[in-house]
């Protein structure tokens, strides 16, 4: 079984674009959860943007993918 230096690219190169976008969406999920806990009323407020700022995030983790494809 032996692993050829492509495959092994792929890998890393999903594995290192997936590091981040994993720990910004923690982030925002956790910084919003806070603010509508601190003010409910603001939940309207806070909502779409995070759900923005997400979806950006998970774009960076789409890029790696794509990066990886082309290896």
């Amino acid at each position: 079984m032996e692993m050829d230096i492509a495959t092994l690219a792929k890998a890393i190169a999903i594995a290192v674009g997936a590091i981040g976008p994993a720990i910004a969406i923690g982030m925002i999920g956790s910084k919003a959860m806070e603010a509508i806990g601190r003010n409910p009323e603001a939940s309207n407020k806070v909502l779409v943007p995070m759900l923005i700022i997400s979806a950006f995030a998970e774009a960076i983790a789409i890029y790696a993918l794509v990066i990886a494809f082309s290896i």
